[in-house]
Order: C-alpha cells, then structure tokens, then sequence
C-alpha cells in the first residue's frame, strides 16, 4: 500500500513539469504586448521571442530522449528543472529582446529534457497496464489544464504585476521538482547504451530544426522560398540521420522501434490528431474576441469546457481500456473529434457561443481520449530500455503536428478570408482579421461597419472551410487507426534491448 502511495505521489511530481510548460506555451501571448512595450523589440525579434522556445524544445526532443536513457531519465530531469528555473529568471528580468530571446531559448532546452523524462519515468513506476494507462491519463490532464490556466493565469498575473511574473511562477515549482524528485522518483537508464555518437546527434538537430522552423515560417509568412528550402534541408538530413542509425552498430535512435505497427500507428495517429485540435485552437481564439467581441479573460474562460471535456476524455479512455478494445476506443475518439469539427461547420457570425463550445468540447473530448491509449501504446511498445527515445519521438511528433496544424488550416482559414474580403479594402484588412479592425478604427462609421461586416463574415466562413478539413482529417485518422492497430504487427523486435528492461535504481 505504502508502495501504492509512493507511485502516485510520483506521479505528482512528474506532472509538475508537464503542467508548467504547457502554461508557458500559452502565458506568453497575454504578456507580450507589456513585455513589448518595455523592452521595445523590433517585429522579428517579436515573433523570435514567441517563436524561438518551441522551436529549441522541438529540434531537442529526440537528442534529449535518448541522452535521458544513456545518463538516466531522473538525472536529466532534474537538470532540466535547473536549466528551466534558471531560464525562468533570466527570463523575467530580461533588460532587452536579445536576452529575452536567449532566455527563452534556454527555457525550450529545459522543456526538452522535461517532457520525454517524465513519460518515460511513468513507464518505469507503473507496470501494471491499468495504473499506467490512468498515470497517463494523469499525466495527459497537467498537459491540458495547463493550456487552459495558462492564459486565466496570465491575465490575472498581468492585472497585478509586471510581465517578468508570468515567468517567476516557474521557479517555487522547480523547487518542489529538485526537492521531492530525488525522494520519490526513481531512477531508470539503459544498462548497455553502446558508444555515444556525436555526429549522430548533430545530424538529429540538423534534421529536425529546419523542419520546424520551415513549418512555422510557412504558418505565419505562407509559402516562400525559406520555408521551403528549410523543409528540403531537413529532409536531406532526415535521409543522411536515417542512413548513418542504420549502419552503426550502438544507434542513438533505433529505428526498429517503427516496424512495430502499434509504435509506427500511434506516433501517426497521435501527430494527426494534435494537426487538427492544435490548428483549430489558433482560430477559435480569434472567433471569440475579433467576431463575438469578447475580452481576452472572457474568452479563456470560454474555452475551459473544452480542457473540462478533454480532462474527461483521458480519465474515460483509462477506464474504458479494461473492457474495450483499444484501437475502437482510439477509432471511436477520434470519429468523435471529427464530429465536433462538424459541428463547428454550422458555426456564424450571430450563432452565438453554443456551437462553438459543443463543437470544441467534442474534439476536446475525442482527441484525448485517443491520445491517453496511443501514449501508453508507444511507450509500452517500445522495449524498457529504450523509453526516453520512445516518449521523445511521441513529443517531436506532437511539435510536428501543431506546428503543421497551425499552418495548413490557419494557411486554409486565411486563403478563404482574403477571398472574402474586398479587394479595395487594402492589404492589412485583407491579411488579417486584426488587421481589417485596425483599419475600420481610422473609416467613417458607415464604411466600418461594411468592413467589419465583411471580414467577419469571410473569418466565419474560413473557420467553416477549415472545421470541414479537420473533420475529413480526424475521420480517417480514426478509420486507419481502428486498422492498422488491431494487431501488434509483424514487425521484428528492436535488435538492441529485445530481451533487456531498464535499469531502474532508487
């Protein structure tokens, strides 16, 4: 029982980090324009603080997970939370945008560290296949009400302080982190990692930072010639990494991981339905506050139904798991999601708020619930062993995916917008619904109101065109998943680690 106890309140702790860098991910929206007006950054020093931690955590990802199964998963994520507290004040006290953006930087290393360790230590406190699919469930629940209390959170901090508090939050729940962690998490490693190969985690970074950094170029500029010979070069590399893993004896990442279908399938599914609710998440924001007219605090709280919903989905598919099958229960959650994105379809100028929230509390729920069973799904396929490596391609293909879903569908939602907008309305009306309100302040009120009429009614039938996207999407994503994890698959065993568990040590 004390045993029982033991593992929960670990559990505790590896939910900490995870909570803290989903706020992080969502604070820094609200505290930008304050932080702008002190420290007085140009526009693409602005868009590189905002841009520049997802960007870092996401080339790290995979370099991270395998390093934590090397040197130990506990012993990396501790590092992380001083590298993350650190970064957190630096942060804070920022006195110009470079530090700002060296700080923030920092932060996306730390939260590299953090996010694959703490999957991989559930992997190792929880063996039995229903406490770990609710420690995941857990775990999935930090994640998502931290995306919701980061901007009720921001907002309230904003109200009552300066702009550096959004980052000093950080620091008392690193200190938790450093002073229980070593108490109660175990630790847990690869016991033969093989020879450390330099060139392969250069490779890795090499291939994975000019991909993300080409998708976000492409979400927020479109498509030009950066972004594409960005993506070209990380797929280069992607050949050269893929190439070298398979000629060395020790591989940083084992690529046999992807011949088993359960791995390979739920790393797809999961990239897929994170595409569909993270780019839905980049227009419902502007649809409540530019189209309804709500303040930035009224909106966040509208959205918390949707973190409500998703919450429930992880706990229901933990529960759901001992008497379902899996792979309906993950076809099941996804057919649900996309029949939110068909709900948001018969969304309108003057529909009010209760299809936008029915719709969003269906994908909420869907899409996690089928995550929950796809984490546990990737981390149980992969051999102990090789943990760390299995949660950091779970992770890089969560960036991957938002980072995809915020530039096709937002890329989708902006095409039909401009094809709304009249063409003399002038080119910052037309590229942005922010933009055509900024423009209607400075017009006579008859011509505003046309405008505004206008671009909201083109916002509104962009958000349409995209929630009809999403829901193709989601809809196969479910068809292919309820296939293609009926069974374990045919592929062979990863040749490192087949009969070897990790090295777990108090």
């Amino acid at each position: 029982m004390a045993g029982g106890r033991r593992d929960w309140l670990a559990l505790g702790v590896l939910v900490l980090p995870v909570l803290l860098i989903s706020v992080d991910m969502t604070v820094l929206g609200f505290a930008l324009p304050y932080l702008s007006e002190d420290l007085g950054p140009t526009g693409a020093e602005q868009l590189w603080i905002v841009d520049i931690y997802s960007f870092v955590l996401g080339g790290l990802l995979v370099l991270m997970g395998t390093l934590g199964d090397r040197i130990g998963r506990r012993k990396l994520l501790l590092s992380g939370a001083v590298a993350f507290g650190a970064a957190s004040v630096a942060a804070a006290f920022a006195t110009s945008p470079l530090m700002l953006i060296a700080a923030r930087a920092l932060l996306g290393v730390g939260g590299a560290t953090l996010m694959p360790s703490t999957l991989a230590l559930i992997r190792t406190i929880f063996t039995d296949p229903a406490r770990r699919r609710t420690a995941i469930a857990v775990w999935g629940a930090g994640f998502s009400g931290g995306m919701a209390l980061g901007p009720v959170l921001g907002g309230w901090l904003l109200e009552h302080f300066w702009w550096g508090s959004v980052f000093l939050i950080n620091v008392p729940v690193m200190l938790v982190l450093l002073v229980a962690g070593p108490l109660l998490l175990p630790e847990a490693r690869d016991p033969e990692p093989g020879r450390f190969d330099p060139l392969s985690a250069l490779l890795s970074l090499a291939a994975v930072l000019p991909v993300v950094y080409g998708i976000k170029r492409f979400a927020e500029h479109g498509a030009d010639p950066l972004a594409a010979v960005s993506v070209l070069a990380g797929a280069v590399f992607v050949v050269v990494f893929v190439r070298r893993q398979r000629a060395l004896p020790d591989p940083m990442l084992d690529l046999a991981l992807f011949a088993d279908r359960r791995f390979s399938a739920s790393v797809l599914t999961n990239m897929l339905g994170v595409f569909a609710l993270v780019g839905l998440l980049f227009l419902v924001p502007q649809h409540l506050q530019l189209v309804l007219g709500l303040r930035p605090m009224t909106a966040a709280l509208w959205l918390l139904p949707t973190t409500v919903a998703g919450v429930a989905g992880s706990f229901a598919a933990a529960r759901l798991a001992r008497r379902v099958p899996v792979p309906r229960l993950i076809g099941g959650g996804l057919l649900a999601a996309a029949a939110g994105f068909a709900v948001l379809v018969a969304l309108g100028v003057h529909s009010g708020l209760a299809i936008l929230v029915a719709g969003m509390a269906l994908v909420g729920f869907g899409v996690s619930l089928s995550e929950t069973l796809t984490n546990d799904l990737i981390i149980t396929a992969a051999p102990p062993a090789r943990a760390g490596a299995a949660s950091a391609i779970s992770e890089t293909g969560f960036e991957l995916g938002g980072a995809l879903g915020t530039a096709v569908l937002g890329s989708i939602a902006a095409a039909v917008y401009r094809a709304g907008v009249p063409a003399g309305a002038g080119n910052t009306a037309r590229e942005t619904l922010g933009g055509a309100v900024a423009t209607a302040a400075g017009l006579p009120a008859a011509e505003a109101d046309a405008l505004l009429a206008a671009a909201k009614e083109a916002f509104v039938h962009g958000v349409q065109v995209s929630a009809v996207a999403g829901a193709v999407l989601l809809a196969y994503t479910g068809v292919q998943a309820l296939f293609l994890l009926r069974s374990r698959g045919t592929g062979a065993a990863p040749a490192r680690g087949r009969h070897r568990a990790a090295a777990p040590r108090g």
